[in-house]
């Protein structure tokens, strides 16, 4: 499924979505690859397949194969430090000054350009919900020379993809 075919899908309620989509996927403030990771990444962290197959098939052909596995493991990793983080962050006390003592290779080592993979975390951890996580990520982007609006944009994605996601949701449910 095509990126239009997938706006195509989404009913009427959600004209602004299919509209956001369009000027999201070709918005000049991200490069190629940072705009297909930030797409493909929140995807996946959305957890609905239809989308993540058909943003997959948009964009996956503006990443290298290595780029491509870096957005899926930023998926993949925050999945796991958004929990863990946002457990250490609302619950404060000892935790925090406990070391995690979770494999977290992929973040020294991601496979493209750690700006960009960077990025990713941040967008991928804005859908789960992880503050600690969105403020280190993002702190760590500006530091590399993102832009505020680099970072918004990556965030309004983000914020896009989810409800694209939940729309879909709630449509297979309705059928």
């Amino acid at each position: 499924m095509s990126l239009e075919a997938l706006k195509d899908v989404l009913p009427d309620y959600a004209k602004d979505l299919r509209l956001n989509l369009s000027s999201l996927a070709t918005d000049p403030s991200l490069s190629p690859q940072q705009l297909a990771g930030t797409f493909i990444a929140s995807a996946i962290a959305s957890r609905n397949n239809k989308l993540t197959q058909a943003l997959k098939a948009e964009f996956a052909d503006k990443l290298s194969n290595e780029a491509l596995q870096a957005c899926e493991g930023a998926a993949a990793i925050m999945g796991m430090n958004n929990i863990y983080y946002r457990f250490v962050h609302l619950v404060g006390g000892e935790y925090g000054k406990m070391p995690a003592k979770l494999r977290m290779n992929i973040i020294g080592n991601p496979g493209a350009e750690k700006v960009d993979f960077e990025l990713w975390c941040l967008a991928v951890s804005a859908v789960n919900g992880c503050g600690m996580c969105m403020e280190s990520h993002e702190k760590t982007v500006r530091k590399e020379g993102i832009t505020q609006e680099q970072v918004q944009t990556a965030i309004r994605i983000a914020a896009t993809v989810h409800a694209v996601a939940v729309t879909l949701e709630y449509e297979d449910a309705k059928a």
